[in-house]
């Protein structure tokens, strides 16, 4: 019975000094990864800022931490003053890094939610940069969407590619930015913003809202930035037959 409880004393007691060692070598291997590492500032949100608030409300959920360099985003904030007179275009999540391209005057904010139109539904879909017209798509825009997809054509399930503009002046609703590729548009350029994935909310009736989603899903959706006045004449299926002579 001694044996056993000495046994059990001296696993308990092992245990604490494995713990103890182990504690001890992870905060020493931390400290020697960043021993030689190039360390920034960096501007973080401390708790959750909503759409829309007033950067002058919003500085106090900021705070200062310092990281390695290689993990400080591009287009960051690196002075308050960067953000006078600006509001948040979008919510922002206690964690994450103080970017420009995620403030806006407040006027570009009261235009960036257009109403919704009687009958229709909203639909967002996220897209690569330049399958939006560089991003210069903006809320209150009308766009043509392109759909390319590869089909089975009977009777022998041949498969062909197709491309076809299947609807014009679809009115954009919103439009919201990922980070990391150079942006065209050119007021994000001029705050050196950048993003690599567009999420643009659109307008559409019930059927139009399956076919977009089906193209999505099984081909890839490209937007043209289609004014009112713009032609919608000459809209069919091209195939390499009709893009090609051979």
């Amino acid at each position: 019975m001694k044996t056993r409880l000495i046994g059990a004393i001296l696993a308990v007691v092992l245990a604490v000094i494995g713990t103890v060692v182990l504690t001890g070598y992870v905060r020493t291997a931390d400290a020697r990864a960043s021993a030689g590492a190039e360390m920034v500032s960096v501007y973080v949100v401390k708790e959750a800022i909503p759409a829309g608030t007033k950067a002058e409300d919003a500085v106090a959920n900021f705070e200062v931490k310092e990281i390695p360099a290689l993990a400080a985003v591009k287009g960051r904030v690196t002075k308050l003053a960067q953000l006078d007179g600006t509001v948040s275009d979008v919510a922002l999540v206690p964690g994450e890094q103080l970017l420009r391209n995620r403030w806006v005057a407040p006027e570009d904010r009261d235009n960036s939610d257009v109403a919704l139109p009687d009958g229709m539904q909203e639909l967002s879909i996220a897209l690569p940069v330049e399958h939006v017209v560089g991003g210069s798509v903006k809320a209150g825009d009308t766009v043509g969407i392109v759909v390319s997809a590869t089909l089975k054509m009977p009777p022998d399930d041949k498969e062909i590619q197709f491309t076809e503009q299947i609807f014009h002046k679809v009115l954009v609703l919103d439009v919201q930015k990922g980070s990391t590729t150079q942006a065209k548009e050119a007021a994000a350029a001029a705050d050196d913003a950048t993003y690599d994935t567009i999420m643009v909310t659109l307008a559409r009736p019930t059927d139009d809202v399956q076919k977009i989603v089906w193209g999505q899903e099984f081909g890839s959706v490209w937007l043209t930035l289609e004014p009112e006045e713009a032609d919608e004449s000459g809209s069919r299926a091209i195939d390499g037959g009709k893009v090609f002579t051979l």
